[in-house]
């Protein structure tokens, strides 16, 4: 990666594992089967850009940009995301691994999680007011703080939430995910 600004390309095959990369832009670019794992990405910007069956795992993201990010088929584990630059900061998950990971303190309305697993993820005093968990699995994931006001969550599993904890106005979740819901009353349900 010698330029600076890198429009409508595609990076294949790629591995920037524990390597550091800084200053740079990324427009429209789609990464395919790269390894950036214990890499050092500081202060970039990914515009628009796609991963695709990347690992990202530790990926160290300080202060970079990520809008419009679409992440499919990634293992992206134990990243993080509330260290990236929180203007424009947009992104989506299809079929990733994404345990041990945090948002936590983002702004995150209408993100989309789909298929994907979020074991201890960090949500804690984020907005996700108005996303999608479509069939995730969210084993001990931290919400506390966390806006879930119209979050869909129905088709999710494993997931605890506190109520009194949460701000979560017309959130949807299936008769099966009540169970995550009364945990802490420790409630039977037969």
């Amino acid at each position: 990666m010698d330029q600076l600004i890198y429009d409508d390309q595609l990076f294949e095959n790629k591995v920037y594992a524990e390597q550091t990369a800084s200053g740079k832009e990324f427009q429209s670019c789609v990464f395919k089967k790269c390894d950036f794992s214990n890499s050092v990405f500081r202060n970039n910007k990914f515009l628009d850009c796609t991963f695709e069956d990347c690992n990202l795992s530790l990926m160290k993201l300080g202060g970079t940009t990520l809008s419009g990010a679409l992440f499919k088929n990634c293992k992206i584990m134990g990243v993080l995301f509330m260290e990236c630059q929180e203007f424009l900061f947009s992104v989506e998950f299809q079929t990733c691994i994404l345990d041990y990971s945090s948002f936590m303190g983002r702004k995150m309305v209408k993100t989309k999680f789909m298929k994907t697993s979020l074991k201890e993820v960090n949500f804690s005093g984020t907005n996700l007011s108005g996303s999608i968990f479509d069939d995730c699995n969210m084993l001990d994931t931290l919400f506390n703080g966390t806006d879930l006001s119209a979050v869909n969550f129905t088709t999710s599993h494993h997931f605890i939430i506190d109520p009194e904890l949460n701000v979560m106005k017309k959130a949807l979740f299936s008769a099966q995910g009540l169970p995550g819901l009364l945990t802490k009353y420790q409630i039977k349900i037969v």
